[in-house]
């Protein structure tokens, strides 16, 4: 059985942060439609809070690791020129099962500064249309300034789907309606997130582990549509999720499971994770399941020492 600090675990990427991360319009329109998870946050502020930072530290999967690593080496100077940080996850048109994630920074680049640094070090760009794409370093991927404020970077497959719907040839996330609208739900926050129906099924099965086995979450599993997130660390640590189900059967199902997992942990757990899930609130409203969790500085770094939270992100 899994809790809150699963759910939180499995949804955060990179980062944590201490403003708003809202994603402009130019970086909406080089993503593809069919996105997974889109996640975003505020990468110039997630330094000014020491639980943000060691949360990252313990939950960046390595190949996010390597997408900060090569970010580094890029040219440009994280602490200055990056204002946001965006991370997409899809599967490009004809790549089979096979899925991918884009990197997309915002901020002030000052391109022709970077540009004449790889030109020294010889890096040399390959064309696709008239955008012009950069090697990362032996990372395997690759980057290319789509305008003087926004950055794409990851993978060749993936970067080669962003510019083709940057440039038209394929549907963009702006397209999306039903992402488009949990986006303005939840954009205000942090760090927030969105996903769609299937990765929102996923993530619950992994959430609720032995639960979502059972008949209960197998005969609603379907009527989960999409699901957003929004996390701050102003005052302490706030988390807040909704699933979006359609229906008041299938989000009372969906809560029940978790409320029983909440349940289980109240009791089996360690200290810290009991005074955790002391502030942890699962309901539902209107068909949607509606999860709230808020904890101290101090008692979330407690958490994050905790046996529970160390057996969730090995």
């Amino acid at each position: 059985m899994r809790n809150t600090l699963k759910l939180i675990t499995l949804l955060l990427l990179p980062f944590g942060a201490a403003h708003a991360a809202q994603l402009s319009s130019d970086a909406r329109a080089a993503i593809p439609r069919e996105v997974r998870q889109l996640v975003v946050i505020d990468y110039r502020e997630m330094q000014n809070s020491d639980t943000a930072m060691q949360l990252r530290d313990r939950v960046m999967p390595p190949d996010l690791k390597q997408f900060d690593d090569a970010l580094r080496r890029s040219g440009l100077n994280d602490n200055h020129d990056v204002d946001q940080l965006a991370f997409a996850i899809f599967r490009p048109a004809g790549a089979g099962d096979e899925m991918v994630t884009l990197g997309i920074a915002q901020g002030q680049f000052d391109t022709e500064t970077i540009l004449a640094g790889f030109k020294k070090k010889g890096i040399k760009p390959r064309l696709q249309g008239t955008n012009k794409i950069y090697p990362m370093g032996k990372t395997g991927m690759v980057l290319c300034f789509v305008d003087q404020s926004t950055m794409i970077f990851g993978g060749s497959d993936a970067v080669k789907a962003s510019l083709d719907t940057r440039d038209g040839n394929q549907q963009s996330l702006l397209s999306n309606q039903a992402l488009m609208d949990a986006m303005r739900s939840t954009d205000s926050a942090a760090l927030w997130s969105v996903l769609d129906a299937l990765g929102t099924q996923n993530m619950m099965k992994q959430v609720l582990g032995e639960a979502g086995s059972v008949a209960d979450y197998e005969s609603v599993r379907k009527r989960l549509q999409v699901s957003w997130y929004g996390m701050e660390f102003t005052h302490g640590v706030k988390f807040d999720l909704t699933i979006v189900t359609g229906d008041n059967f299938a989000a009372a199902t969906v809560s029940s499971l978790l409320n029983a997992a909440v349940v289980y942990k109240k009791v089996a757990g360690a200290d810290a994770e009991k005074a955790a899930l002391a502030d942890t609130d699962v309901s539902s409203s209107a068909g949607k399941l509606l999860v709230h969790f808020a904890a101290s500085d101090n008692d979330f770094a407690s958490l994050l020492k905790s046996s529970l939270f160390q057996s969730m992100v090995r």
